[in-house]
């Protein structure tokens, strides 16, 4: 099988279980691997793709903690920030993305996980948490990286386990939607990356729905945990992928 096809697959393997598990993730997971070698629009694509096919997998599975009040404003601003993001992705270094996003998460999620007692922010309200799906917005728009950034902002807000993950999942299942329909209307999505789309479908069914299931069996603070390693180790492959070439 050709190295591109192996790359795909394992790549898809491994984000799909980890968003199966969190409930976000597929893209930072997803880009670890792909970013090497694939072209950064191509992974971009699937990288959307791949997480709105995990979204919709998780929605169907855990449907706990739903509160439209909580999630209202996230989609509000996650709207207003996809075309931005749509509109940066042309015209984006690639390298210094990755190097930005890997820098937040290596740094500020190590701090956030082995804190003994997170701050929990109460101001601004609703505004605020529209902020915060606003920047997810854009950068689900440059490379389906929507859940960074409200992720971080849920744990800080301090919402429980299923409330946190319900949340991300339905504002992610909903940018994502609206990033790939940008993505196809605008052209990013092309007739010679259909096939690597049907590659990453199967890849990722069984390892998305085992990480859904065993979701439901962990506590809140294994949650918590499980969702600032995982960024962590994220941040970490993107500094890695991005600063050795960086420096070149």
């Amino acid at each position: 099988m050709d190295s591109l096809y192996v790359l795909v697959v394992v790549g898809a393997m491994a984000a799909g279980f980890v968003q199966g598990l969190s409930g976000f993730g597929f893209g930072m997971v997803a880009m670890s691997f792909w970013a090497w070698t694939i072209d950064p629009r191509l992974a971009a694509a699937m990288a959307v793709f791949g997480s709105l096919t995990g979204q919709l997998l998780a929605a169907f599975t855990v449907r706990r903690g739903f509160a439209l009040t909580h999630l209202l404003p996230f989609i509000v601003g996650g709207l207003a920030g996809i075309p931005l993001g749509v509109m940066l992705l042309p015209h984006l270094d690639p390298l210094l993305f990755k190097t930005f996003i890997g820098a937040l998460l290596g740094i500020w999620c190590p701090i956030m996980l082995f804190a003994t007692r997170l701050p929990r922010i109460t101001a601004g309200g609703k505004v605020a948490d529209g902020v915060a799906g606003a920047v997810g917005g854009i950068m689900g728009g440059i490379g389906g990286f929507t859940g960074v950034i409200p992720t971080l902002w849920c744990t800080l807000r301090g919402f429980d386990r299923d409330v946190q993950r319900s949340v991300i999942q339905n504002f992610n299942l909903s940018m994502l939607a609206v990033t790939m329909a940008t993505y196809v209307f605008t052209g990013v999505v092309t007739r010679d990356m259909l096939p690597l789309f049907a590659m990453i479908v199967p890849a990722m069914l069984v390892p998305t729905l085992l990480g859904a299931r065993l979701y439901v069996g962990i506590s809140d603070i294994a949650f918590r945990r499980i969702v600032l390693g995982l960024l962590t180790l994220s941040g970490i492959a993107l500094l890695a992928s991005s600063v050795p070439k960086l420096l070149g």
